[in-house]
């Protein structure tokens, strides 16, 4: 029978299936009962920088400098420390790997979080860097060079595994990814997605879009997972945005993930979906006489697609011009 352990970051995993940092991972009830429905880790709720400055910035103006400080100190200890002993419960508790998550927008204190999250127990480190760029005065390469300065940084201070996850928003994601590894990063994982706004007609006013991923994400990331896994194959990936199946699974890794990250799809069907997707995922390798995940992992990335490559196809016409119907 096919056996789905795989590794990600130099953490052993029993499948490839990871539950991506959101409110399903916020609890250690929540992540018990993911890991009882087989989930192969975890990656916590992450602590937000954005957030926590929203906080401490709401907290100030009492008038006196040092007070100002010392609340705005307060309350991001009193996120950290949250972060810090949901970390030391679950590892308490469960025997899955937890990959602690940043999520960050500055090379600033986050350092000193890493560290304290490494002595907490965490297994590795996910670091989000998501962000848009829009000022008309933006220099190019900038932001790509704030995920490098940050991981460099954190790499400095902590031995655990750094997993980056990047938003979509890159112009050559291949070239930050092999820039990444020469600054030690272990993973990769392709790709966040960001808040998705709408406009209300009726009343004119700003409302959310689609919070849940869908199918239809999943090729985008297959693309840059076939292209960055043959160009960058030091590294581990993961896909993260539009698995929603089995079939999913499969795609991902045979374009060169070593692992999923799911989130919608548990929302949308609850924990049993876990065993659906391994179920789907053993039966095909079965079929196809696939003992492991190791001997088809990236067996259709960009390597492997000849020199008619259609992971870098651009344009419809270019290639399907001269078929009829």
């Amino acid at each position: 029978m096919a056996q789905l352990k795989t590794t990600f970051a130099g953490l052993t995993l029993n499948n490839p299936i990871i539950i991506s940092s959101s409110g399903l991972t916020n609890s250690l009830a929540k992540i018990q009962k993911l890991e009882e429905a087989g989930a192969g880790a975890v990656v916590l709720k992450s602590v937000f920088e954005e957030q926590i400055n929203m906080q401490a910035g709401s907290m100030q103006g009492y008038g006196s400098p040092e007070a100002d400080d010392y609340l705005g100190a307060y309350v991001r200890s009193h996120a950290l420390n949250e972060h810090i002993t949901l970390i030391e419960d679950v590892k308490k508790h469960c025997k899955i790997p937890v990959i602690a998550s940043i999520n960050c927008y500055s090379d600033s204190e986050w350092t000193d979080f890493a560290r304290l999250m490494e002595e907490a127990g965490a297994d590795a480190l996910e670091l989000n860097i998501l962000s848009l760029q829009t000022s008309k005065d933006y220099t190019p390469g900038s932001f790509e060079q704030r995920h490098i300065d940050i991981l460099r940084h954190i790499k400095k201070v902590v031995r655990i595994p750094v997993i980056m996850k990047l938003g979509s928003n890159l112009t050559n994601p291949v070239a930050l990814v092999n820039q990444l590894y020469a600054n030690g990063a272990a993973a990769v994982v392709l790709f966040n997605r960001f808040y998705q706004p709408d406009i209300q007609i009726d009343n004119l006013t700003f409302t959310t879009a689609n919070v849940m991923s869908s199918p239809s994400e999943l090729s985008d990331r297959i693309r840059w997972t076939a292209i960055a896994s043959a160009e960058v194959p030091q590294l581990d990936y993961a896909v993260s945005g539009g698995v929603h199946n089995g079939k999913g699974v499969i795609k991902s890794l045979l374009s060169g993930a070593a692992a999923v990250e799911v989130c919608s799809v548990i929302y949308q069907h609850g924990n049993q979906i876990i065993e659906e997707m391994k179920k789907e995922l053993t039966e095909w390798m079965d079929d196809k006489g696939y003992d492991s995940i190791t001997q088809f992992k990236g067996k259709m990335n960009a390597s492997a697609a000849g020199d008619i490559n259609p992971f870098e196809r651009t344009q419809f016409m270019k290639y399907y011009s001269n078929h009829e119907e």
